[in-house]
């Protein structure tokens, strides 16, 4: 039986922070030496330096990973199709942050930048003590570091506001203006607060416009904490309590994920079969795909299957995309001369085997342009062809 999220707050109305669309990316952020670039070699089987110096990583590293997901390997299986095309997630291994970033220490403002140019984050935090290991504070301390990097984002957004709102307040009789200049200022409380611009209550309006400033708290995040392999088998490390702690007051909603660089790393060097009977022998097992699929919802990403015997494939969307849309990211010109989708779901798929099967048990439905496109549907798009232009 698949399990599927249904319902969003696209669904409802209301509009979700960040950017529209669906090349959405995540970015591997925190302290330096606490195992970012580790995570993103296992995550992305590439080889970028990893070494025990702050600022290894100045120009941040790129992967696409593919997305786990069940329902896509029980379609190719059941199609073997000559295509097999996974959804997939961008990431970015983005340059350890230090205290007083914002203020351009350690390339703050070069790596803030690069934080800026993603759409999700994952705060990677450390546990172990390592005496090879140097750590830029000097000591172990995970809600420190979170608290450090928080406070850097933040700061980085109140000058961002703060910049905006001198500039609103400078244009005199301009109702636009004014109304922007009230938000700025809400906004700036916010920040001064020291919450974050996706923890606070926002009227639609309000979204819209914070959309257009790119703000650093105002994009989703994900908290991964890097173990010891000892602590990690064991499901114990002294810091963790006080950090989960730390995060749901100060970060509700971001999810938590302990993971251990070590062990990533010694599952992808031994191989497939070796790393299966680890898993099974350790009673472990990799949060690599945890990882992924934790981004990959935190951006509010879905996808929906096109199945046939050339190709499986999924289409990575928004959550509350309409068909039109959805029609779109295949070509532009389905939804341009978008007519409907026939719509069916894998479940229904599993118990009548076939399409024809779907169809015949009245499953199979066909929807128009309101339709909101459900995470793992299997849809084939109608549409009007373009016209060919008459040559002259």
């Amino acid at each position: 039986m698949s399990a599927r999220r249904k319902k969003n707050d696209a669904d409802s109305g209301k509009l979700l922070l960040g950017r529209p669309g669906n090349n959405l990316k995540m970015g591997i952020v925190g302290l330096p030496n606490v195992g970012k670039s580790t995570l993103f070699n296992t995550l992305s089987k590439l080889d970028v330096p990893a070494s025990n110096f702050p600022f290894c990583t100045i120009d941040p590293n790129k992967a696409r990973i593919p997305v786990p997901d069940a329902d896509w390997e029980w379609l190719c299986e059941k199609f073997q199709p000559g295509s097999r095309v996974p959804a997939f997630l961008t990431i970015f291994d983005i340059a350890g942050l230090v205290r007083g970033a914002a203020e351009g220490a350690g390339l703050g403002n070069e790596f803030l930048s690069h934080i800026a140019q993603v759409d999700g984050i994952y705060h990677v935090v450390r546990v172990f003590d390592d005496a090879e290991v140097t750590h830029v504070e000097e000591s172990v301390d995970p809600v420190r570091d979170l608290q450090i990097i928080r406070e850097e984002l933040l700061a980085k957004d109140v000058q961002n506001v703060e910049r905006n709102l001198e500039a609103a307040l400078k244009v005199r009789g301009d109702k636009t203006k004014k109304a922007e200049a009230e938000m700025l200022q809400k906004i700036l409380e916010v920040l001064n607060s020291g919450t974050s611009i996706r923890h606070a209550e926002w009227t639609n309006k309000e979204i819209e416009f914070l959309n257009t400033l790119f703000l650093l708290t105002a994009k989703p995040a994900v908290v991964l904490v890097n173990m010891s392999e000892r602590d990690y088998l064991k499901k114990r490390n002294k810091h963790l309590k006080k950090l989960f702690e730390y995060v749901q007051t100060n970060m509700p909603d971001d999810p938590i994920i302990p993971f251990s660089g070590m062990v990533e790393t010694t599952l992808l060097q031994i191989g497939e079969e070796q790393a299966a009977a680890w898993c099974e022998s350790n009673k472990a097992s990799s949060a690599l795909d945890k990882i992924v699929l934790a981004g990959y919802k935190r951006l509010n990403l879905i996808h929906f299957f096109t199945c046939g015997a050339d190709e499986v494939k999924c289409w990575t969307i928004r959550e509350g995309t309409k068909a039109p849309g959805a029609a779109g990211t295949i070509h532009t010109d389905m939804e341009k001369g978008f007519i409907c989708a026939e719509v069916y779901s894998i479940d229904a798929l599993r118990e009548h085997e076939t399409e024809s099967g779907v169809k015949a048990a009245g499953k199979l439905q066909q929807k128009g342009k309101t339709y909101v496109v459900q995470d793992g549907d299997i849809m084939f798009m109608k549409f009007n062809p373009p016209k060919a232009s008459k040559k002259k």
